[in-house]
């Protein structure tokens, strides 16, 4: 079961090699692995015929399965269970999948773009529905049912040029996963309930769930609506029909016999234990005829080959899902034998259709004519599958709709009838548009020539006799399947009356089907006359129509929505988010009793209040300043401020922290003002009063919270067993850096993911103005405003020149940095701190390194030794400028971030190949001579990522706010370009 799974996913992995050597006969190659699959699941089926299904796993006689833990702490685990209704349901997904990918290699061509990629889907999609049906656990069946609407939305999209394609392919999704998300709520709630996220245990525990009522009812509910959008049930039936914009292959596959039969299969498994429940009639029952009979109607005034079976797929599946609906043995068994039946005549049909659309490139009934003369092969498979579906003895579909109609005459109470006389109408609807569609694509019309076409060759026909063979086998001899949906049923307290035979004698229930065929014809015949109902159609909004109208006031809501809030402003954003903050925190706190603390300590050091008085006035400066600069300055002040205080308080990694942090963002922030207007508040004192009260505000609030949230506390804090935690645990002695690399490593590795994107999406604000400055400089030069030489050397052609003219004055042939300061003007330049840099920047380097090595145990880690080289290179990048910048970069910035997030994610991969888990860290313990013991833990390597990811982001900061910056004001005036240059020249040469 795991290796078949396992072995689909591959080989859909593996299809683009595949088509690229293979091109069109790639489909033979991997069609083998679901025919292989195929012929194992019929070597086990004397395994799963000789177990019983209401057994839970592990326990002898029970269907085989496979337990594999995953997450174990929320009761997620890799639980995959073959029972009888996962077998009836993997003969389709395997068999029919097999079939469908032999007829591909005839279907495509050669020179079709994105064989490869199709085929890749289309197994992959095998293997999902596979995971779907034999999933145990409901999380794992959940992954797969979106899956399979992933799959399902790329190739329904598969032509790409045609915008009906791509809009079906969304409305699929919206749908599907619209459905998806209601059903794992209730699924949830169900798994909640039960104490279990088994299926099986789910279901075993139903009847107790079910005398709960109420959230039970609204689960069961929810896990319904999941099922009836995946199978296109009313009013979610349309995105079916709109679907058929997808190749026939994926009609034949997707929507007659896998995707729309996920629904069925999760009605069929819930039914045993929940048809008792508030919603299940209404929904399953009721919902399910009412699509039938809608489903049928609407296939019977199409024109469209393809859209006349994709209607009456949703009047099978509606018919199909108001049996399973019943709830009862007899039930489970018909609506189990006309699941496989509509399986094996509906694909026939897509297939069939294929080829009239491939032989004569049309699906238009009103344009074909002839052709069961011109294909007679071809038109005799179809009718064959087409009567299957009409019910016409002696094929399959006329026992399983026999062993319909039988189930409905045993059911019991006073509206019994209703059931009957909706199935009996929508089984007249379905001969009739089985007759339309039989007479529409093979029949010869009056007034009209036979429509050109060439015969399809056998290997085309090959996949429709195989299907066609085994609806008039079974039909024959329905013995071969009846074991198998007995068997399904075998969930049910009742005992099964109902049979599969070819002739039961003159009996009721051959009545029901004597008088659905001759409805079904007068239907057909009369035809014309019920397109007066036209009208009625016109008052009432079709589901695409309110679906569409849903949509679009969406939209619409969105549109409002978004210009009212995304103004472009930030600190109309930071307003909004800092409100929403304060108020819905303090609405919390002012409604719960908050208790209070008996004993105050205002202070655990003088020095902490004279601390908070500076970064109090600090604060009321920052507010009162009228310059960006020193409001920066102001605000730095409160940053200094608590690194004090932790150095205080006896954290120095923080205090180490914080301080390198304080420094880069002031860096950072003074870089960015270049390009700012130097006054802050302009007229605007109203606006920078209610600012500050907003902070002043959620600043209280902050305090509030948090000393009620102290004062609540009952139990000792968790931090106090982080010192041991930390020694024995993560083989380090500093608490803070063993945390961030071991104990709660999957939050430092999503922060570093996130200081990736920020890093990306710093330099992308920046760099964005880059085009449209040189296409407006480029106009300047056409123009003649601006000569060709000055604009030369606008561009780094002139960064270089100045470093290389530098270089020939150089006071040494090694001297190999530092000597960018040369191309600075001299007001510019500081020869006090170039002489500093020379002297520090080797060793904060150092000191990086060291920091980062020594992290596990003493104050730094990977986070501080690499906003200390960080700093190194911003200290360099102020002592020479951008040119010096651009020459100390050696590694780009995007390869430092990339690398650092690589080595991180192998820090935590490489531990699988040892079957522990992600992450997991380990110790080597060492001598070395004259140095004494020592000890290498592995969660160094994670920390050398996070240098290397912090180093490229301050990287990305410099050359995006400081040399970009910096070549973007150099741009603006030529006539200071050539001036720099005869400075620079004139300063060298003295």
């Amino acid at each position: 079961m795991l290796i078949i799974l396992i072995a689909l996913f591959a080989t859909a992995a593996l299809c683009p090699l595949i088509f690229r050597i293979f091109r069109r006969n790639g489909f033979y190659i991997v069609a083998v692995v679901p025919a292989m699959g195929f012929i194992w699941l019929l070597t086990r089926f004397p395994q799963v015929l000789a177990s019983d299904p209401s057994l839970a796993n592990g326990l002898p006689n029970a269907p085989p399965s496979i337990q594999i833990p995953w997450i174990p702490g929320f009761l997620v685990n890799l639980d995959f269970r073959l029972d009888t209704l996962a077998a009836v349901l993997l003969l389709l997904i395997l068999g029919v999948g097999a079939l469908v990918l032999v007829y591909c290699a005839r279907y495509f061509k050669n020179d079709d773009m994105g064989v490869g990629p199709f085929a890749a889907k289309l197994v992959a999609f095998a293997g999902a529905m596979t995971g779907l049906v034999t999933a145990d656990d409901v999380i794992i069946m959940f992954i797969f049912w979106e899956i399979t609407s992933v799959l399902s939305y790329l190739l329904i999209g598969f032509s790409q040029a045609l915008i009906t394609a791509r809009r079906s392919a969304m409305n699929a999704l919206i749908v599907t996963t619209f459905g998806g998300l209601a059903m794992l709520g209730g699924l949830l709630i169900l798994g909640t309930s039960t104490g279990s996220y088994r299926l099986s245990d789910i279901v075993a525990a139903a009847p107790q769930l079910s005398a709960m009522g109420g959230h039970i009812d609204v689960a069961v509910a929810l896990v319904l609506l999941g099922a009836l959008s995946k199978s296109a049930l009313v009013p979610f039936h349309f995105w079916l029909p709109g679907a058929m914009a997808a190749p026939t292959p994926v009609s034949a596959y997707l929507h007659a016999a896998a995707m729309v039969k996920a629904g069925v299969y999760l009605v069929a498994r819930l039914a045993p234990g929940f048809s008792e429940t508030m919603f299940w009639g209404p929904l399953a029952v009721g919902i399910g005829i009412l699509t039938m009979i809608i489903g049928g109607y609407r296939a019977l005034k199409q024109y469209d080959l393809k859209l006349i079976l994709a209607f009456g797929t949703v009047s099978q599946l509606g018919f199909i899902i108001s049996i399973f609906g019943l709830g009862n043995a007899d039930a489970a068994f018909a609506a189990l034998a006309l699941t496989l039946a509509h399986g094996l005549f509906k694909a026939t049909l897509f297939l069939a259709v294929g080829i009239v659309d491939h032989n004569t490139g049309t699906r238009d009934i009103r344009k074909l004519s002839g052709l069961g003369r011109s294909m007679p092969v071809l038109a005799t498979v179809a009718t064959l599958a087409a009567a299957s579906m009409a019910g016409i003895p002696p094929l399959y579909g006329f026992v399983a709709k026999e062993s319909v109609f039988d189930a409905l005459l045993h059911q019991g109470g006073p509206l019994a009838w209703l059931p009957v006389a909706g199935i009996v109408l929508g089984t007249g609807l379905t001969v009739a548009y089985s007759l339309r569609f039989v007479l529409g694509a093979f029949g010869r019309k009056r007034g009209m020539q036979p429509t050109a076409c060439k015969r399809p060759s056998l290997i085309f026909l090959a996949p429709l006799l195989v299907l066609t063979a085994g609806t008039v086998v079974l039909g024959v001899l329905p013995g071969l399947v009846e074991p198998l949906v007995k068997h399904a049923a075998g969930l049910y307290p009742q005992p099964i009356e109902v049979h599969l035979a070819l002739w039961a004698g003159f009996t009721p229930a051959l009545g029901l089907s004597v008088l659905a065929v001759l409805g079904g014809v007068l239907l057909f015949v009369g035809r014309a006359r019920a397109d007066y109902s036209a009208r009625l159609h016109r008052r009432l909004p079709a589901a695409e129509e309110a679906y569409r109208g849903i949509v679009n006031l969406t939209d619409e809501l969105a549109i409002w929505v978004t210009g009212r809030t995304q103004r472009g402003s930030l600190s109309f954003y930071l307003g909004v988010i800092l409100a929403v903050a304060m108020v819905v925190p303090l609405s919390i706190a002012l409604t719960v009793p908050t208790p209070w603390p008996d004993q105050w300590v205002i202070a655990d050091h003088p020095a902490q209040i004279v601390i908070g008085a500076i970064m109090i006035v600090g604060a009321i400066a920052a507010i009162r300043a009228s310059k960006r600069f020193m409001a920066v300055l102001m605000v730095s002040v409160t940053g200094f401020g608590m690194v004090a205080i932790f150095a205080l308080q006896g954290a120095p990694d923080l205090a180490l922290t914080q301080l390198l942090v304080e420094t880069i963002v002031l860096v950072a922030f003074v870089l960015a003002l270049r390009a700012l207007p130097k006054r802050l508040w302009v007229g605007i004192s109203r606006i920078k009063l209610g600012r500050a009260v907003l902070a002043t505000a959620l600043a209280l609030m902050t305090v509030y919270v948090a000393i009620g949230m102290m004062a609540a506390r009952q139990e000792a804090p968790i931090s106090l067993a982080f010192p041991d935690l930390a020694y024995h645990e993560g083989y380090g002695s500093n608490i803070v850096n063993v945390t961030l690399v071991d104990l709660r490593v999957w939050d430092t590795f999503g922060e570093i993911t996130v200081l990736a994107a920020a890093a990306t999406g710093v330099a992308s604000l920046i760099f964005v103005a880059v085009p449209s400055r040189r296409r407006l400089r480029a106009r300047e030069v056409e123009s003649g405003s601006i000569d060709h030489g000055s604009e030369a050397m606008s561009t780094g052609e002139f960064g270089q020149a100045r470093l290389d003219l530098a270089r020939k004055f150089a006071t040494s042939d090694n001297e190999d940095w530092l000597i960018a300061g040369h191309t600075l003007v001299a007001e510019r330049r500081s020869i006090v701190f170039e002489v500093v840099t020379r002297l520090i920047f080797h060793s904060i380097l150092l000191l990086s390194v060291f920091t980062l090595i020594t992290g596990h145990n003493n104050p730094g880690g990977g986070f501080a030794g690499g906003l200390l080289a960080g700093l190194a290179l911003t200290i360099r990048y102020l002592a020479g400028g951008r040119v010096e910048l651009a020459e100390s970069m050696r590694v780009s910035p995007n390869i430092l971030i990339g690398g650092g997030l690589a080595v991180a994610a192998c820090s935590g991969i490489i531990p699988l190949l040892a079957g522990d888990p992600v992450f997991s860290t380990y110790v080597w313990q060492f001598s070395l001579p004259l140095f004494g013991e020592h000890k290498f833990v592995t969660s160094t390597f994670f920390d050398i990522g996070v240098y290397l990811v912090v180093l490229g982001l301050v990287q990305d900061v410099l050359r995006s706010l400081g040399s970009e910056i910096d070549q973007l004001s150099e741009g603006r005036s030529p006539v200071a370009r050539h001036d720099v240059v005869a400075s620079y020249q004139t300063g060298v040469g003295r």
